[in-house]
This record gives structure tokens, C-alpha cells and sequence, in this order.
């Protein structure tokens, strides 16, 4: 069970050795970098178009360990997650997050979204995508409540939870960005390939059954059919209140009792995924409308996106006494607003990467201000680098993801050009990124193994090879 700190020792010099001082041989940037890939004999999925945007990007890439870097990381989730068939009327495709043996319906949307842009030059890895797609369906199916899955019907370690669980799920955490990160892989799927034939009689019924999921989860009639508890030491592992989470004040807003880390909210109206859903709801109306020529779920979809959007308006915004107007993370319709960020996506800072809000938005921009500050009780600023983390691993530990969506949403060359600086440094030697690090000491981190933040490390080299070339011609 992986769930919390793995400590390394790395070429016999100790973390307390690096922290006084003592550098190992992974500091040195002349050394040659060898590839940490997997050998293309165990590789789970070979992608053409993957291979050879790799080779285009490190051409325009000057620094050998960035290079290096992006060459490991990018095809991590092709090279190690993906279990793959093609077999029988139509695609299937598990993705494990890496290190965990289950399929996260977040991670595996995340794991998988920088290989959209190619899939009209590889067929292969197109109907690799539509599998994905396929496969997350049938997971809401079975529990539109469940944030991961197993491969099969098998049980899991989590199986003495409070909570309704059945032997196909992993976890059942109820997280509203769950049900958005499947729409957002089919919509951008469809829009980019043109294919629609994912938007079958599976998928629709699970498109109504997330339509139904969020209005249950609005909580005007109750708190609704989902609880959960666990025996734990761990607060934030568990919900309070019998399982239902704290209360509410119906006011059009969505509860999410855990956050996208798979830690309790503390006010279950968590204001980034309110606004990935209303993004997700408008996708699933262009949808019905459009490939499925169904208006009435279509006008439900949109109906329900504006009054949580207009709830947004009246209930998540705050005033700082720093930073003036800015969105809270958490609110619970009562008053109440909580000030922090977490790096996990969804989050106040990731909006603009999700498109739902612009970058130039005043409101973000304050908002970015206060999460990139101490104001923040989970932004660490040390001597390896600055950045934001979350309870879920602790104080004082930084989370790649969280840099690598700070210069994602960054329109200034100097911040983007010091995260990837940050992010090179703090890889503690073995060529990946972690879910975590030591704010003081990149050999202290967390889950060797952690697809998302690879893949989403090399979206992060691609659109700066596209939008800000000059940043990769340089040693950083």
C-alpha cells in the first residue's frame, strides 16, 4: 500500500549527508545522462508519434539533463501504465497510476491527456485513447461515486471501509472531479480526432448518470445516498458527521467530500472542482446536442452548469485581507471560506490549464498571487526550491505537479524558465518526478513511481518548446 513517504538513500551519501552540505554524483550536470526508460521489450504501448516528438523536442532542448529529463519522463505513462486491448467490438484500456495497481478516473485522464494532440498521426495510439474512454465509462457505471478502480472484480485493501464498496473498486472516495476528468479526455478527444464513436449507449447512460450524480450531490433534498468512513489515525482519510461530511446550505453548489488528493474537505463545497464541473456539464451538452441529438439532456446540462456557475459568483469569492478579492479553495454556503490551495488539479491555480478561466481573469490573478505566498499554510519556500503541497503528504513538502501548473499557467518566460530550473534540481538523481519533496532536501521525497506527474512534467517541455522556444536553448 503505497500512501505515505518513501525515504531513499542514493549513492551512499545519506539525506543527512546532502542536507549538511555533501553532494552526490547527481550533481554533476557534465555527467552523461543515460536513459532510465524501460527497454523497449517490456514497454506496455510504442507509440510513433510519441517517439517522435521526443526526438523533435530534445533537438530544441540545449540543457543534456532537461533533455534527458523529458526523454524519461513523457512516455512514462505509455512506457509503464497502460495495459491495452484491442480485441473484441471495441477498445479497453487500463492505466494504473504507477506505483498503486489501480486506475484512478482522474489520473488515468491526466496520465493520457498529453498524447491527445498526436492521435491523428498514430491510429494505434487514437484507438489506445478511445480505449481509455471506453474503459472510464464503464467504471461510472458500475459507481459514479468510486475515484478508482481495479482491473477486475478483485477486492481491495480498502474493502472494510464505511461505505458502499463493491470487489470491481480500488477506493471509494466521492470526488466531483472524478466525473469531470472522463468528460474532458472524450469531449478533447472528439474534438480533435472528429471521432464520436466512444458516444455509445454506454457512454451516454453514463454521461446522465454524472448529470444525476451532481444534482444528488447539491444536497437540496438531504445529503444524499453517499458516506463514507474509514478506521484510520489519519483525519483527513475519513469523513466526519457519520460519513456525510460537514454541512451544507443548499445553494446550488456541488459537495465534494474529498478533494483530488483523496483527502477530506473540511467545507465539501470545493470551489476548483465547481468550476471544472460547470466546464465539464457545458462539454456534455455540446455532446448530447450535437452527436447525440439528445436537447433535453443537453438543456439539463447547461441548466445545471448556470446555476453553478452563478453560485460561484455569490458564495466563492472573498476578500483577503492581503490580496483583496480572490476565490476561495473551500466554502460551505453558511459564510464560511477557507484561504489555501492544493497542488493537486484540480486547483485554484490550475483554472486557466483546465480552461475555466482565463489567465488575464483579475479575479485569478489575484487569487494566484495569494496561493504563490506564505499566505498559503501549504506553500513551502526552502533551499531546493518554492512551490505548493498539501495535507495529504504533510508540511514542507513541495509537489512537482504544483510547479510544473505554475509555469503552465505563467505567461512570464523568467517564472517559467526558474520552475523548470526547480524541477531539474529536485528529481533527486533519478531522472523522474515524484509526487513529493523535502522543500529543503530533493533526496527526501514521495512515490518513486507516479505517472501523472511524468507525463504532465513532459506537457510542460512540449508547450515550452512551442510557445517559448528560447527558454530550452539555454543551460538552466
Amino acid at each position: 500500500m503505497i500512501t505515505r513517504r518513501n525515504f531513499i538513500k542514493l549513492n551512499g551519501i545519506t539525506t543527512a549527508g546532502i542536507g549538511a552540505g555533501l553532494k552526490p554524483d547527481w550533481f554533476i550536470s557534465e555527467k552523461q545522462f543515460e536513459s532510465k526508460r524501460v527497454k523497449p521489450e517490456v514497454r506496455r504501448f510504442s507509440s510513433s508519434a510519441v517517439e517522435d516528438k521526443i526526438v523533435k523536442v530534445k533537438a530544441g532542448i540545449a540543457d543534456p539533463e532537461l533533455a534527458w529529463l523529458f526523454e524519461n519522463c513523457y512516455p512514462n505513462t505509455l512506457d509503464t501504465t497502460v495495459k491495452f486491448n484491442d480485441k473484441g467490438d471495441k477498445p479497453d484500456t487500463f492505466v494504473i497510476t504507477g506505483d498503486i495497481d489501480a486506475m484512478w478516473l482522474r489520473d488515468s485522464s491526466a496520465q493520457v491527456w498529453p498524447y491527445l494532440p498526436l492521435i491523428n498521426d498514430d491510429p494505434r495510439l487514437k484507438k489506445l485513447l478511445l480505449g481509455v474512454i471506453n474503459r472510464q465509462a464503464k467504471c461510472v457505471l458500475i459507481d459514479p461515486y468510486a475515484n478508482a478502480f481495479n482491473e477486475k472484480a478483485t477486492g481491495s485493501e480498502w474493502d472494510s471501509d464505511r461505505t458502499d464498496m463493491k470487489p470491481e473498486l480500488h477506493e471509494r472516495k466521492w470526488e466531483i472531479d472524478s466525473l469531470c476528468y472522463p468528460v474532458r479526455l472524450a469531449y478533447n478527444y472528439w474534438k480533435i480526432s472528429g471521432d464520436s464513436s466512444f458516444f455509445d449507449q454506454q457512454w451516454k447512460r453514463a454521461g446522465k448518470l454524472i448529470l444525476d450524480t451532481f444534482k444528488t450531490q447539491q444536497r437540496k433534498k438531504g445529503h444524499g445516498p453517499y458516506h463514507f468512513q474509514r478506521k484510520t489515525e489519519v483525519a483527513s482519510d475519513t469523513a466526519p458527521n457519520g460519513g456525510y461530511g460537514n454541512p451544507v446550505k443548499p445553494v446550488g453548489l456541488i459537495c465534494s467530500i474529498f478533494r483530488p488528493s483523496d483527502d477530506a474537505t473540511i467545507y465539501p463545497f470545493l470551489v476548483p472542482s465547481n468550476f471544472f464541473a460547470v466546464l465539464s456539464l457545458r462539454q456534455m451538452a455540446e455532446m448530447f446536442e450535437q452527436i447525440g441529438h439528445d436537447h433535453l439532456t443537453g438543456t439539463a446540462c447547461r441548466t445545471l452548469a448556470t446555476e453553478v456557475e452563478t453560485a460561484l459568483q455569490k458564495y466563492a469569492i472573498g476578500h483577503h485581507p492581503i490580496y483583496g478579492k480572490v476565490l476561495a479553495y473551500e466554502v460551505d454556503g453558511f459564510g464560511n471560506q477557507l484561504f489555501i490551495d492544493d497542488a493537486n488539479v484540480p486547483s485554484l491555480l490550475a483554472l486557466p490549464y483546465l480552461g475555466a478561466l482565463p489567465v488575464s481573469d483579475p479575479l485569478y490573478q489575484s487569487t494566484r498571487r495569494m496561493v504563490l505566498s506564505t499566505t498559503n499554510p501549504y506553500f513551502f519556500r526552502g533551499r531546493a526550491a518554492e512551490g505548493i503541497g498539501g495535507p495529504h503528504v504533510g508540511l514542507n513538502y513541495i509537489w512537482p505537479m504544483g510547479i510544473i501548473i505554475r509555469a503552465l499557467t505563467s505567461t512570464n518566460p523568467t517564472e517559467i524558465a526558474t520552475c523548470l530550473k526547480w524541477l531539474k534540481k529536485t528529481h533527486a538523481g533519478t531522472g523522474f518526478m515524484h509526487e513529493s519533496f523535502n522543500k529543503d532536501n530533493p533526496a527526501d521525497f514521495t512515490r518513486k513511481w507516479f505517472a501523472w506527474a511524468n507525463t504532465l512534467f513532459g506537457e510542460l517541455v512540449i508547450k515550452t518548446h512551442q510557445y517559448h522556444p528560447q527558454i530550452l536553448k539555454r543551460i538552466l
